[in-house]
């Protein structure tokens, strides 16, 4: 029990860190900003979504099945995040009514490369008589509930803002996804592999 708190707590520390998680905290405010605590179920499926990618990729790396550039990677992930931002200056309606939005397959896409983003340092922790399965279990759970907790705290701020201050919740978004925009632009062009 004592290994699968220990891996639940980086999962969780990942997530929410301000030094490990900057560019996954900006994603996910990315992808979950266009809704509100009324779409919380389509917010929890986005949310597993990148997670289940994010799982996907992690564990085929850890089994040594996926070998990839962590450059790439590295640069990659704030590319995830400008698309995520851009697509949500064409959101016009705030009513989401298809089954599968694309912001799903984007979370799910997106979520194998931040997969890989962490998985070197996974594989640093890991033991050789470790049991994988287990702390990669751990791990991801931790991960959820820090998503989870990042989706709450900006449901309750764009709540603030929109409902509360009276903010236009188009200008809100946009405004929320030029600045991770922003900030995700600036990593990509530090991280252009050379």
């Amino acid at each position: 029990m004592d290994q699968f708190l220990a891996y639940f707590k980086v999962g969780f520390g990942h997530i929410v860190s301000k030094d490990m998680g900057v560019d996954h905290i900006l994603f996910i405010v990315a992808l979950a900003i266009r809704y509100q605590f009324a779409d919380w179920r389509k917010l929890l499926i986005l949310v597993t979504a990148f997670t289940i990618g994010h799982s996907v990729t992690l564990a085929l790396s850890v089994f040594n099945i996926v070998n990839y550039s962590i450059v790439w990677i590295e640069f990659l992930i704030p590319v995830t995040i400008v698309i995520t931002a851009l697509s949500n200056f064409f959101v016009k309606k705030f009513s989401f009514n298809s089954r599968f939005p694309l912001i799903y397959f984007f979370a799910l896409f997106f979520g194998l490369i931040h997969g890989l983003g962490f998985s070197n340092y996974l594989k640093s922790m890991l033991g050789k008589d470790s049991s994988v399965i287990w702390e990669l279990f751990a791990f991801n759970v931790g991960l959820e509930l820090g998503q989870l907790l990042i989706v709450l705290v900006m449901l309750i701020i764009s709540f603030i803002f929109v409902n509360l201050l009276k903010c236009n919740r188009r200008e809100f978004l946009l405004y929320i996804s030029g600045g991770a925009f922003a900030v995700a632009l600036l990593m990509a062009l530090e991280r252009v592999p050379q």
